[in-house]
């Protein structure tokens, strides 16, 4: 969704789209663009439209976000006017340190606050050569790879390290809804023409595998659910949700975009999602559930997110009595009895979601400081989880 509003910005012409999102993230997202000269017209779909020339904005608030703050940085420094771009809650502890380097390359004035939030730009953007580490996080490639295809010449991004390479898969697919053409070699070297132009379109926006992996594995564990609405061939990297799942015993069936999952006998299981980093609190959940130790590799990706994730997980599930080390890049989880009691989101959307899944087989209740975290990305979750049976209530 957020691509999408960011595509539909760099396009001239009025882009429809449909089964929005109205998460905080989202939102915000919006917000960006309006405050850039976007028109955005709210409703069952959404209307986004922008004719040239726009009047820059001074500022503009990211919300939480880091996924736009990191993609628009590079959109807004097209603009030759100096901008201000500002964030609130986690987001401003959030390392950006990765963005001035590389866009004072391209002619960008790039200034951060000591690798931080607030950040400003003085553009306008240029086409040049470049090289970044997307080890840490592969946002700010998407932003670079949104932005500089409307520059006036070629442009090379060698990228080391990469990682979520399934997220640079999205915004490529999202990029040729638009028109825009990238190619590349391996990942590791992005070949981008100049001059191209966005054309606005119409957009369906993919159910959300990130958010309905909770409920993967809330049927898992207890009972079974059918999710319509989310699209098996995605470029969404957590889709491998079903991986985890059926390895460790659950039953998974699917029928074209049905899916069908099923409590099974739950065994330990090892899963790699250094690709797939979000999936670490809904795994962590499942592996709460399943018997033995589980294994999951690649908690260095989990240091730059809303809290210290790799951190919180272990500090939250430990609380309701379940065993949890960190040793280098893996997490070991220990399955057992869930007591039950207190856990602190730590503003963070999807440990509070973790706490909802570890309350469906506790031993009594499980309270949820800052469940308000969760309208970052899943606004409905615990209304869901309602409506799927499983008592929640406001306190």
């Amino acid at each position: 969704m957020q691509r999408v509003i960011a595509g539909a910005f760099l396009a001239n012409g009025e882009t429809t789209i449909h089964n929005p999102c109205r998460s905080d993230d989202c939102l915000a997202a919006l917000g960006i663009i309006q405050a850039a000269g976007a028109t955005v017209v709210p409703g069952t779909s959404i209307l986004i439209s922008k004719n040239t020339p726009v009047n820059p904005p001074k500022e503009v608030f990211c919300g939480e976000s880091g996924l736009g703050t990191r993609m628009f940085t590079p959109i807004l420094s097209l603009f030759q006017e100096e901008i201000t771009i500002l964030g609130g809650g986690s987001l401003k502890s959030r390392t950006m340190n990765m963005l001035s380097s590389v866009l004072n390359q391209l002619g960008v004035r790039c200034i951060t606050n000591q690798g931080k939030l607030p950040i400003r730009v003085k553009g306008p953007l240029k086409n040049g050569n470049v090289t970044l580490n997307g080890s840490i996080t592969s946002q700010f490639l998407t932003g670079l790879l949104m932005a500089l295809p409307v520059t006036k010449g070629k442009s090379i991004i060698k990228v080391n390290s990469l990682n979520s390479r399934g997220y640079i898969d999205l915004t490529l697919q999202v990029l040729r809804q638009f028109g825009i053409e990238i190619s590349h070699e391996r990942y590791e070297v992005f070949q981008i023409e100049g001059n191209q132009q966005y054309s606005p379109c119409e957009i369906t926006i993919e159910g959300d595998w990130s958010g309905a992996a909770f409920h993967v594995v809330g049927a898992a564990i207890s009972g079974k659910i059918s999710i319509s609405g989310l699209s098996c061939p995605s470029n969404q990297p957590d889709k491998k949700i079903l991986d985890a799942i059926a390895q460790a015993g659950g039953i998974v069936d699917v029928n074209k975009n049905l899916i069908s999952i099923e409590k099974g006998d739950l065994n330990s299981f090892t899963f790699d999602a250094t690709d797939c980093p979000d999936l670490f609190p809904p795994l962590a959940a499942l592996a709460a559930n399943c018997k033995g130790t589980s294994t999951i590799k690649g908690v260095g990706r989990l240091l730059n997110k809303e809290s210290d994730r790799a951190a919180t997980i272990k500090s939250e599930l430990q609380s309701v009595g379940i065993s949890v080390i960190l040793k280098e890049n893996e997490m070991k989880i220990t399955g057992g009895e869930i007591s039950g009691g207190t856990i602190d989101s730590h503003n963070d959307h999807r440990i509070a979601m973790m706490g909802g899944i570890l309350a469906i087989n506790a031993k009594s209740p499980i309270s949820i400081v800052n469940s308000k975290a969760i309208t970052k990305s899943y606004p409905n979750f615990f209304q869901t989880l309602n409506e799927l049976g499983i008592q929640t209530e406001e306190c």
